[in-house]
C-alpha cells in the first residue's frame, strides 16, 4: 500500500498511538500523518523516520546479539547489509507487480522507486534471498550451523525492529481496512477520517457499500498497521523475551516468529479494502501461505521443538 503524506495538526505529538485515553466515539482518534517539513522539496514523514529507526535499531540489536552469541559482529554487519539491501528492493518488486501491474504498463520507472510501495512478505523473501547471496558470494567458509546462528540472531530482534515500523504504518494509516464498530478501530468522527476512509472505498468501486454520514461518523474503520503494532509489541515480542530465557536450537527464533506471525497476518488480510485480490485472497495470503509451510518444514527438518 502507498505511504500516505499527509499534514499534521500543529502540536500532534509524533506517537500517535500513546494516547489513546483520548478515545473518540469508545475508537481511537484518526489524525493525519505526521511530517516535518525541512528545506525545499524535502520533507520528513513520520513512516520514513520510524522504518530507518527501525533499521538502525535492528541492525545495531542483531550485531550485539552476535557478539553476545560468540559470532562475528563484523560477518553479522556486512551479512545485515546484503539482508537489508536486498529485503527494500524485493519488496517494492513483489508489492508493484502483485498490487500495481497495470501501472508498469503506464510508466514502467516505478520499479526503480524502490522508496514506495512495499511488501512485507515481499521484504521476507528478498530478505532470504539476501542470506543466500551473502553466503554463496562472501560466506563460504562460514559453517552450516554458525549460519544458522547468525539467521537466529536477525530472527529474535527482527520482531522488536518490525514493531517499530508497524508504528510508522499506524501513523501513516496506510493499510486501511473496511468500515467497523470494532473498539481498536480508527474513529471516523472527523470529516478528514471520512474523507480519507471515502478515497479508498471509491478506488476499490466499493463506495455504495459505505452507510450514510451520519452513520459514518459514529463508526471507525480497521487499521491494519495498527492491529500488526500491537500484536507485534504485545504478543510476539514478550513471547520471544520469555522463551529467550534458556538456549534455543539455531533457526528456533525464525520459525516461531513466521509460525507466530503468519496466521495472524493471514487473517487480518480478510479485512483489507483496496489491496488486489486474486481468486478472494491477497497476494499477501498466498506469499504467507507458502511462508508458513516453509516455517513448519524447518521446525520438522530441524527437529527445533523437540530438543
Amino acid at each position: 500500500m502507498r505511504k500516505q503524506a499527509l499534514g499534521i495538526p500543529q502540536g500532534l505529538s509524533l506517537l500517535y498511538p500513546v494516547p489513546i485515553g483520548c478515545l473518540i466515539n469508545g475508537m481511537v482518534p484518526y489524525f493525519p500523518q505526521p511530517e516535518l517539513h525541512l528545506f525545499g522539496p524535502i520533507t520528513l514523514h513520520a513512516f520514513g523516520a520510524l522504518v530507518a529507526l527501525a533499521v538502525v535499531v535492528g541492525c545495531g540489536m542483531t550485531i550485539a546479539r552476535c557478539r553476545r552469541n560468540g559470532l562475528d559482529p563484523a560477518v553479522c554487519n556486512d551479512l545485515l547489509g546484503y539482508v537489508v539491501l536486498a529485503g527494500f528492493v524485493v519488496a517494492h518488486l513483489y508489492s508493484v507487480l502483485a498490487y500495481y501491474p497495470e501501472e508498469i504498463l503506464q510508466n514502467p520507472l516505478i520499479l526503480l522507486k524502490f522508496w514506495e510501495n512495499i511488501s512485507s512478505f515481499g521484504g521476507f523473501v528478498g530478505g532470504v534471498f539476501g542470506l543466500w547471496l551473502f553466503f554463496r558470494v562472501k560466506g563460504k567458509p562460514i559453517r552450516t550451523l554458525d549460519r544458522w546462528r547468525y539467521l537466529d540472531a536477525i530472527a529474535f530482534v527482527f520482531p522488536f525492529s518490525w514493531a517499530i515500523g508497524r508504528l510508522g504504518c499506524t501513523l501513516a494509516h496506510d493499510h486501511p481496512g473496511t468500515v467497523t464498530t470494532f473498539p481498536l478501530g480508527v474513529s471516523l468522527a472527523t470529516r478528514a477520517a471520512r474523507k480519507y476512509i471515502q478515497h479508498f472505498y471509491r478506488v476499490s468501486d466499493r463506495l455504495e457499500e459505505l452507510p450514510d454520514m451520519e452513520r459514518l461518523s459514529r463508526m471507525g474503520f480497521h487499521d491494519l498497521g495498527w492491529y500488526e503494532f500491537l500484536f507485534t509489541a504485545l504478543v510476539i515480542v514478550p513471547a520471544f523475551l520469555v522463551l529467550d530465557r534458556k538456549p534455543r536450537p539455531p533457526g528456533f527464533f525464525l520459525a516461531t516468529f513466521l509460525l507466530l506471525y503468519v496466521p495472524g497476518r493471514f487473517l487480518l488480510d480478510f479485512l483489507r479494502l483496496a489491496d488486489a485480490r486474486y481468486a478472494g485472497l491477497t497476494p499477501g495470503q498466498y506469499a504467507g501461505a507458502a511462508v508458513f509451510v516453509a516455517a513448519a518444514c524447518i521446525a520438522v527438518r530441524r527437529g527445533i521443538y523437540s530438543k
